[in-house]
């Protein structure tokens, strides 16, 4: 469980300072990290660093699967959490 933990806040720490960074290289007209990297790292656990990172940043916000594919995301995790959770009790 200790590492689970641990796991969710590296992962998302990870995953929101990858959307600053790419946000800044945006503007700097920088190679970009892929769309498809920043979606995975919201799949393997890095949804809420996803969701900060948009809304933060203002990264990515006018794009469907951003906006509509992080919170789903992130919502399937929570449920997938809470199913699991209820199995163990």
């Amino acid at each position: 469980m200790k590492i689970a933990v641990i796991y969710l806040i590296g992962i998302n720490l990870l995953t929101f300072v990858l959307y600053g960074i790419d946000k800044w290289k945006a503007q700097q007209n920088y190679w970009r990290v892929p769309e498809k990297t920043l979606i995975l790292l919201a799949v393997i656990g890095g949804a809420v660093g996803a969701l900060a990172g948009m809304i933060l940043f203002r990264h990515k916000i006018r794009k469907p699967k951003f906006y509509l594919g992080v919170p789903f995301i992130l919502f399937a995790q929570i449920a997938a959490v809470c199913w699991f959770v209820e199995r163990l009790l």
